[in-house]
């Protein structure tokens, strides 16, 4: 069918039905509601108010780093000051897909992030993004889910706990346990035991691995800690061996195009992996990551993918359909909502 020609704009990708299974609460924070929140909380900010947003977006001219891309967040921790502040930025993050035509939406958050600059006890800051979270779905009709995230960089013990917390609180929400951070410089070996009792505990796992390094770190992930998914993932070309196993097992991945260029793990968009990953087999399916850091919106992820790496129409449409198959939901939940996707998609197609 080709990819679009006539139809090539932005206003159709914003009218498709979506799914977003990668998408960091602390990396959604809309830049107003930043300089809002340092009136109200006196948080200091640089002598002009616009030059805030240099400093948590990534801007033209930037260097394409990881370093660059991860200073982003640094900033943000100094803002979450309330309780309200932290229900705030949950409840915005949920209006937002909502704007872009996301039917079903797995929202990550680090606890640690949240509640760090005020001592906030971690359950309830899990607690107040569970509550926020909900609360603006049943509004406005989204399907949300919220996986609990834990750094690489920090200590296993820190992690063990909020894995335990989110396994708590299960049936409030909270379906998957993830790992972030830099990949380079920490290991994930010492984290496999607790991805390991949270999969028994019932949490999906997903991964951040093979983004700033290479395919042996998807294999580990798979292997050692037991990943339903995984983060990113576009290094597994590395390795064919690993792209086979990921293959047999049908391991979705969780590609962000967009922010894999904005970081430097590729050179230009056009030499993304995207398309070698889905020649190859592979599941991958479309995201975000930081929509706000990266100022873009989902549709502008499925715009690109097809003007610039000329994915196909059809091709699109499985995508968005793989995605809702990859979701962290109970078998019957899940071909609901790939039942119900395909058939929207097939009248719009």
């Amino acid at each position: 069918m080709g990819w679009y020609n006539a139809a090539n704009d932005l206003t159709f990708f914003k009218s498709l039905p979506k799914v977003e299974l990668h998408r960091h609460l602390e990396g959604s924070v809309r830049v107003r509601t930043l300089k809002e929140i340092a009136l109200e909380h006196n948080v200091p900010l640089p002598p002009q108010t616009g030059q805030l947003r240099p400093l948590v977006q990534i801007q033209s001219g930037d260097p394409l780093t990881s370093g660059n891309f991860l200073s982003k967040f640094q900033p943000l921790r100094q803002f979450y000051r309330s309780p309200e502040v932290i229900t705030r930025v949950a409840r915005e993050a949920v209006e937002d897909a909502v704007s872009d035509g996301i039917q079903y939406l797995e929202l990550r958050f680090t606890p640690v992030a949240l509640g760090r600059s005020q001592n906030f006890p971690l359950d309830s800051v899990m607690d107040w993004v569970i509550e926020s979270t909900q609360e603006a779905s049943r509004k406005y009709g989204i399907t949300t889910r919220l996986i609990a995230s834990v750094n690489r960089h920090e200590s296993p013990e820190l992690a063990k706990e909020v894995a335990g917390l989110a396994a708590d609180r299960i049936d409030k929400g909270i379906v998957g346990l993830d790992m972030a951070g830099d990949e380079v410089k920490f290991p994930a070996q010492p984290f496999a035991g607790i991805f390991r009792e949270a999969k028994q505990a019932g949490l999906f796992i997903t991964l951040h691995a093979g983004e700033w390094s290479g395919a042996e770190n998807v294999r580990e992930a798979v292997e050692d800690l037991h990943a339903d998914r995984i983060g990113h993932g576009v290094r597994v070309m590395d390795d064919p061996d690993v792209v086979a196993m990921v293959r047999e097992r049908n391991i979705p991945f969780e590609v962000c195009i967009t922010s894999n260029y904005q970081s430097g793990v590729v050179s230009t968009l056009e030499e993304h992996p995207f398309m070698n990953m889905l020649k190859a087999g592979l599941n991958v399916t479309l995201n975000t990551d930081d929509p706000e850091i990266s100022g873009i919106i989902l549709s502008d992820e499925y715009y690109m993918v097809c003007s610039v790496l000329k994915l196909s129409r059809e091709a699109l449409k499985d995508r968005i359909v793989a995605a809702a198959g990859a979701a962290f939901l109970p078998a019957a939940e899940r071909r609901e909502l790939v039942n119900s996707l395909r058939d929207t998609l097939l009248d719009i197609f």
